[in-house]
């Protein structure tokens, strides 16, 4: 009887050490769910065009807040705009096109990055074909929304941007979609040499999804806005344009639909989030697994 009694003794010490090591399992998966959701939300945050609106150029105040913004990273250069779109963001430009691939327009770490010109460019935008890198995020922030191009309503109905560099404003006017892959060393080719620049452009032109016709010769400058793409492994999507010295009206700055937008877009970046999508379902199988083991030991 003394032995039988010293092991239920036992049995009930294990499964109070199990109870509790469960509980306090239960207790750190929802503690680092909560820290996930967290980091998301300061992650967006971060990369939200609101962060530098204090910063974009303007005509009222010629430019000084985009000079504090170089004041504290002399990289910044320029300042990206796609009408009709939240993709309105400071340009970097350094020597290593992997920098700003984790780091902001003000010079510190984030996730996020920032929107920069490729390293063989010229900051003039005097070359035949520039590229533009960012981040395809969720949330209609940095370039998540270059993938709605592949839209045709989107296409048709969202053609013009601005480019303010070297303290002037350039409109650009955006004639083709491109959907390609990440290797594809044709494309990402910057500044073409005079010599390729037609079969560059014919190149460009035959990979299109959608085009339009606006009288794109190998004399023009072109711009190409490029981000990974949600629909293919390793794809890219790019939205490519015409620099010109006229500006364009912004049509959208008064609509108010353009917020309310359904998201198209797919962050394939943030993968920290599985412990969101994972954490309530096993928070409730552990729940169950202790209910099942209490009622075991009555």
């Amino acid at each position: 009887m003394k032995a039988k009694a010293m092991g239920k003794g036992a049995i009930k010490v294990i499964n109070g050490v199990v109870n509790i090591a469960m509980l306090t399992m239960m207790l750190l998966m929802s503690a680092f769910a909560g820290y996930a959701l967290w980091d998301s939300k300061q992650l967006y945050k971060a990369a939200d065009k609101t962060t530098y609106t204090i910063f974009k150029p303007s005509p009222t105040d010629e430019g000084k807040s985009f000079k504090e913004l170089q004041a504290l990273n002399p990289e910044i250069f320029a300042w990206l705009s796609v009408y009709g779109t939240n993709i309105d963001y400071p340009v970097a430009h350094c020597e290593d096109n992997m920098k700003y691939v984790n780091t902001n327009a003000e010079g510190l770490y984030s996730l996020s990055g920032t929107i920069f010109l490729d390293c063989d460019n010229s900051e003039d935008f005097g070359d035949f074909n520039s590229i533009l890198y960012g981040h395809h995020m969720d949330k209609q922030v940095m370039f998540g929304q270059i993938g709605e191009f592949a839209d045709a309503e989107m296409f048709d109905t969202h053609r013009y941007g601005n480019l303010y560099s070297d303290g002037q404003d350039h409109g650009i006017a955006f004639f083709a979609f491109v959907h390609t892959d990440a290797y594809d060393g044709a494309i990402f080719t910057a500044n073409v040499g005079e010599t390729l620049r037609q079969e560059y452009l014919d190149d460009l032109l035959e990979k299109a999804v959608h085009t339009r016709d606006i009288g794109i010769t190998t004399d023009d400058h072109i711009i190409l806005l490029s981000t990974c793409s949600a629909i293919t492994t390793n794809g890219r999507d790019i939205l490519v344009g015409r620099i010109v010295t006229e500006t364009y009206e912004d049509t959208f700055i008064n609509d108010e639909d353009n917020d309310n937008k359904v998201l198209m877009s797919v962050d394939r970046r943030v993968g920290h989030l599985w412990p969101v999508k994972l954490g309530a379902p096993a928070l409730l199988l552990v729940l169950v697994l202790l209910l099942i083991r209490k009622k075991r030991t009555r």
